[in-house]
């Protein structure tokens, strides 16, 4: 079973979606993800995932150098597929869309649609557990500890309390995604296999930020 209503059962994945390329923008199994569309191509690309039944966006994040074993040597073979959930235009000819993490997925083969975008074949079979509600725990107290400092450092606010009444996978998702990491940071939290190796990767990433930039006492001794 899937967590949300609308959500597709792994039977109901479609064999092929539209790819959606940005650097550095994070999809994750449960994550909600805004997106401001103004190019030709990728608005294109949207009107063709809302004739889609499961109105299904993958989310790839290019890569600067080639990646073995992908179909398309600038794209991480990995990625996450986002249903439509928000739709919205604009005065100006722009989409104003989010997207919710539905699964993650590998890329197989890829073609140039019509309007100029990308159509993936994708292979879901890794990743059928992404449609399931995760209840795996894992201590959250380091992971908020090294947070109130990362966040510190960077300046960031936010609601402590709307924090701490997020679950694991929401928590692990919405960090993930939020926080300025390298591409290559952010695809090793999207690949991570469960959340209690996305929560060590987090504090690994954030405690070597707080090192780097002198943030943390205890990391200068």
């Amino acid at each position: 079973m899937t967590g949300r209503h609308f959500d597709p059962e792994f039977h109901q994945l479609p064999e092929e979606i539209p790819i959606f390329p940005l650097p550095s923008a994070l999809l994750l199994p449960s994550g909600q993800l805004p997106l401001n569309i103004f190019e030709p191509r990728y608005l294109a690309m949207v009107d063709h995932a809302l004739k889609m039944p499961t109105r299904l966006i993958g989310m790839v994040q290019p890569s600067e150098t080639p990646v073995d074993g992908s179909p398309v040597p600038d794209l991480f073979r990995i990625g996450c597929a986002g249903r439509i959930v928000f739709f919205q235009e604009s005065d100006d000819g722009r989409y104003m869309i989010a997207l919710n993490g539905i699964s993650r997925f590998k890329l197989a083969k890829t073609r140039l649609a019509a309007g100029g975008f990308r159509i993936a074949e994708i292979d879901w079979q890794d990743f059928e557990n992404d449609l399931r509600i995760d209840l795996s725990l894992f201590d959250r107290k380091p992971l908020l500890d090294v947070l109130h400092r990362y966040f510190e450092l960077k300046g960031f606010e936010t609601d402590w309390t709307q924090i701490e009444k997020s679950d694991n996978q929401q928590l692990l998702a919405t960090l993930s995604m939020v926080c300025p990491f390298e591409a290559v940071e952010k695809q090793a939290l999207l690949e991570a296999e469960t959340m209690a190796g996305r929560a060590d990767l987090l504090i690994a990433m954030m405690e070597m930020a707080l090192h780097e930039e002198g943030g943390d006492n205890d990391a200068r001794h």
